[in-house]
């Protein structure tokens, strides 16, 4: 199993590090781009124009899935995770430097949106290319429990980049980070991303992409092949996926932005509240792997699209209520279905396609589906809490769980 361990270790680090990158994006433009970022009409508008700046990146996703997806295909997976761990980490690196609107005007919110976009495009070659490295080295009996192991990146990469966050508040006067503060985050991930290549230049290429090689030429156009051939799987995949980044951006960016603001929680308070919730969705994400090779991840991944129904319907009550243990109890819950929908993804998106293009079937599903389910909910449940109130908010959730469902009746037969 020395190799297995090899394989899971850098499937684990790369997102991990890929998904802090993203919620330390996610995290500052919660709390300070607003103010620095953007021109001052009002808190409000401020707050809405940085969660703009979040949906950037989902725009670009579909994109970085083609792009990468196509070399991924066609070159293999092991120099296609390098290079979009490097647009991603690159990226995130250049944020740290950048000037505010006070100092350049116009030109700090066009450069860090330019950066924003830039990190979507490198997420959306990542994800497919980690979930691929586990599962098509999984022995029989052992896909869902590979696949969930990238998937743990991303509680990992969160607790990394609030625990930071956190620590930063802690340690500085709110002056202090508004000023430097928040640019440290993206400096230490420097580090972080090096730590990620270092692993994975070290990997060899899957058995499944070596194996499809010796039978056939890959294909020319990974998309267009996709589209014409596995164009029902794709809109499946697609639909599976939403539910996932709708529970999990109203959970996270949503209500930390609303608790520090309309119900007046203190930015370290409310922190450690997420951070203590966002280890069930670890528990969650463990659970659905082993959960996914006892029964099937489609089954597993329904469970959980019916829980986050069930989150929507409970968010006004819970989190409207004010108080702090309750919010915390509800996003524990919620977080907990999030691994349910999460969980499951890395073996079941994969097995949608064949391997001569399952790199771009899977990056395609999972980042088109990031932008109907993730790109503007910050934004969309922001506007909606303001003017029809957090019942709207759990709405657009229960949607989304039955959006998902209906993505699971989609998947073709033969699958």
């Amino acid at each position: 199993m020395r190799v297995d361990r090899r394989i899971l270790i850098a499937s684990l680090i790369g997102t991990s590090v890929e998904f802090y990158d993203f919620y330390i994006y996610a995290t500052a433009a919660t709390l300070v781009f607003g103010p620095l970022f953007f021109p001052s009409e009002s808190a409000s508008a401020q707050l809405m124009a940085s969660y703009l700046s979040i949906g950037l990146a989902f725009i670009a996703r579909p994109l970085g899935a083609v792009v990468f997806g196509h070399f991924g295909d066609r070159l293999g997976r092991k120099s296609t995770l390098v290079a979009s761990l490097m647009l991603m980490g690159g990226s995130t690196l250049l944020i740290a430097f950048l000037p505010t609107y006070a100092m350049v005007g116009w030109i700090a919110p066009l450069l860090l949106c330019t950066l924003r976009f830039a990190q979507g495009l490198g997420l959306g070659g990542e994800w497919g290319g980690a979930a691929l490295l586990a599962v098509e080295n999984a022995p029989p009996g052992w896909r869902g429990r590979f696949g969930m192991v990238p998937q743990l990146g991303a509680p990992v990469g969160f607790i990394a980049a609030n625990g930071l966050f956190l620590l930063l508040g802690l340690a500085l006067s709110d002056a202090d980070f508004a000023a430097w503060g928040w640019r440290l985050p993206f400096l230490f991930s420097a580090a972080l991303v090096g730590l990620g290549l270092w692993v994975r230049v070290k990997l060899h290429e899957t058995p499944a992409f070596a194996k499809a090689l010796e039978r056939e030429a890959p294909a020319a156009v990974p998309i267009a092949e996709l589209a014409g051939a596995h164009l029902r799987a794709t809109l499946a995949g697609t639909f599976g996926v939403v539910a996932c980044f709708a529970l999990y951006y109203i959970a996270t960016t949503f209500v930390l932005g609303y608790g520090t603001t309309a119900l007046g929680y203190s930015r370290s308070a409310f922190l450690q509240t997420q951070l203590i919730a966002i280890l069930f969705m670890a528990i969650g994400i463990a659970l659905a792997g082993w959960l996914s090779d006892r029964s099937t991840p489609a089954r597993v991944l329904a469970g959980g699209c019916v829980g986050v129904v069930l989150a929507g319907v409970l968010l006004a009550p819970m989190v409207g209520g004010g108080s702090l243990f309750v919010i915390g109890a509800w996003l524990s819950f919620a977080l907990l279905m999030m691994g349910f929908v999460y969980g499951p993804l890395g073996a079941w998106l994969p097995a949608l396609f064949p391997a001569r293009v399952r790199y771009t079937g899977a990056s395609m599903g999972f980042n088109v589906g990031g932008v109907i389910g993730g790109g503007l909910t910050p934004s969309i449940a922001q506007a909606l809490s303001v003017s029809h109130g957090l019942s709207a908010v759990g709405a657009v959730l229960g949607a989304a769980g039955i959006a998902s469902i209906v993505g699971l009746l989609l998947v073709p037969r033969e699958r």
